[in-house]
């Protein structure tokens, strides 16, 4: 197997934020002191850098899923999670990341790019992470002062990517197979590929790095192209992706060849003509030269070989007249070398002095357009700006059946951190919607009580059935303040020393125990005065238990019943 992989299909999910903490400060005389739940940890993300060292996409082929770590819940005593560890994935310099497209369980075809990765050091997060949920002590308010509840994680992104490497190499060398391009570029730099006499060698891309002077340039050996390469004949079309990166485009044209059919010219024309059939379906980043427009090298080979020698000189002027540079090199006697060495060095300085002129008036010109906001649904953020926050859609199945369906990043934010097994949380989430203005806004929709609702699509979509209520903080007619919807279970329970008690409640137990014990010193006082007590010095009452000087004797009888059968005491 080959040690080269240039396409290759990842999934990727970004780590899980930690749930929140609902937990309780207990103290002395204070069975429930305050909220002091932790938040969540947020979950890592799943980011590519484009690292110099990296070379290929063999590693994602053998390990195609990766997963970042999740973050920790929170802790009582206010102690937030750890926050999960990003995944950073290195890429080499030229990739671009697509995003994958079809069915699940068949091959996946790249969609949209939505990345591209050309110099070293960028990065794309391509799953992030999900936020941690907030503990009860961050959601603790003027109204609500001990919340039964916390939110819960969110969970990472996670989807499918299609990484295709892009060689980013200042020469490409493209020819027909066996045209020498091998062995050019093991002639010129340290690289080694493969060589031998027969077509299609070469099977992978090679990267060869050149030393002219003080000046560097990459080579790039392309697997031969012949007629029809970019309709898919031969390897020409999955590796012609190798030269779109290139900043100049060297022709290696075998002037040995026995093929009565060829000839330098015939040769030049029908590579041109392939790679203009390519550029057409190119979409080039801003600030890249099109690949017509790109110079060309004309490089006669195998010149060591008396016919072709004679071949190269007579084709030579013809090439001129294009106002093409023409060299001719032998490989093999390394005849002519050095010159073409120079040459395309001085070429590959130009070239990049123009494309970073080209990227600096491009990044100038760049037009940022920011699409008008529709009415409604919006909120303000900073002094003019507006940001629409959800989107509210009726839809049907076409059998009479319905539904309302809410889309936005707040309300499916939301959805995703409610534990639907907690009433008080559930009510927090519906104040929360109320506040956004989802309700009112369904209303103008046309939805009734009753009707169903969706906030969100796909798995993660949660379906109700609508119960339009009073919104949070609103007052009733007399005056009194409603609370949130939802209630804390803890403060339900028959038992009144697990409730707090308010300040008035205090007041008036102490007012009822103070008032309870005036009653009893009075009573006390009269039965005294009226002598019905009797004096505690004398125990007048042996068997009395809860006397003051009672031992609780018990009464012993005679053994022998009497004629009656009674018995009589001792």
């Amino acid at each position: 197997m080959s040690d080269f992989v240039d396409r290759v299909t990842v999934h990727v999910k970004g780590g899980d934020g930690g749930n929140g903490s609902a937990g309780i400060r207990r103290e002395k005389y204070k069975p429930l002191a305050g909220p002091n739940g932790g938040n969540g940890g947020k979950g890592g993300s799943v980011i590519l850098k484009a690292d110099q060292n990296a070379t290929s996409l063999l590693d994602f082929r053998f390990m195609p899923h990766r997963t970042a770590d999740s973050g920790t819940m929170g802790l009582g005593d206010t102690k937030d999670g750890s926050n999960g560890a990003d995944l950073v994935l290195p890429v080499p310099v030229g990739t671009v990341v697509f995003e994958a497209r079809g069915a699940q369980g068949s091959p996946k075809k790249p969609g949209a790019v939505l990345a591209d990765l050309r110099h070293a050091g960028d990065t794309y997060v391509a799953a992030a992470g999900g936020a941690g949920g907030l503990g009860n002590a961050a959601l603790a308010n003027r109204t609500r002062r001990a919340p039964g509840f916390a939110l819960l994680g969110e969970p990472g992104d996670e989807r499918d990517i299609i990484l295709e490497l892009k060689s980013i190499a200042d020469v490409a060398l493209v020819g027909f197979p066996s045209a020498g391009k091998s062995s050019l570029i093991a002639a010129m730099s340290a690289a080694k590929p493969k060589i031998a006499d027969y077509p299609f060698t070469t099977l992978v891309p090679n990267l060869g790095v050149v030393q002219a002077g003080d000046m560097r340039y990459t080579i790039a050996d392309v697997p031969g192209l012949i007629p029809g390469a970019s309709q898919g004949k031969g390897l020409g079309l999955t590796f012609l992706r190798h030269i779109e990166r290139t900043e100049i485009i060297a022709h290696v044209i075998d002037c040995a060849t026995i093929d009565p059919d060829r000839d330098p010219l015939s040769d030049y024309y029908a590579l041109e003509k392939e790679l203009g059939e390519y550029a057409d379906d190119l979409d080039l980043p801003l600030g890249a030269i099109p690949i017509p427009e790109r110079p060309r090298v004309i490089i006669l080979n195998k010149i060591d070989v008396p016919d072709a020698k004679e071949l190269a000189d007579f084709v030579r002027p013809e090439f001129e007249k294009l106002d093409l540079p023409v060299y001719e090199i032998s490989t093999a006697s390394h005849a002519g070398l050095k010159e073409l060495n120079f040459a395309l060095a001085k070429l590959v300085k130009e070239m990049r002095a123009q494309i970073a002129e080209r990227e600096e008036s491009v990044d100038e010109e760049r037009v940022v357009i920011k699409p008008l906001e529709e009415p409604g649904a919006q909120r303000r953020n900073g002094r003019n700006a507006q940001v629409r926050e959800f989107e509210i859609e009726r839809e049907d199945d076409g059998h009479g059946n319905f539904w309302f369906t809410v889309t936005g990043v707040k309300p499916e934010r939301w959805v995703r951190q409610t534990n639907f097994d907690n009433d008080e949380a559930v009510g927090y989430l519906a104040d929360r919607l109320a506040k956004l203005g989802v309700e009112d806004s369904l209303r103008k929709h046309g939805a009734h009580a009753g009707d169903e609702v969706r906030i969100g699509r796909g798995e993660r979509a949660v379906a109700f059935d609508w119960d339009p209520t009073i919104a949070a903080g609103a007052e009733m007619l007399d005056g009194t303040q409603l609370g949130s919807r939802g209630k804390d279970l803890r403060l339900e329970e028959e038992d009144g020393r697990k409730r707090r008690r308010t300040n008035s409640e205090r007041r008036r137990e102490y007012h009822e125990m103070m008032d309870a014990r005036a009653a009893v010193r009075a009573a006390m006082q009269a039965e005294r005065a009226a002598g019905h007590w009797a004096d505690p010095s004398i125990d007048d009452d042996r068997h009395d238990e809860q006397s003051l000087f009672g031992r609780g004797e018990v009464e012993e009888y005679e053994d022998e019943p009497g004629a009656d059968g009674s018995r009589q005491l001792d």
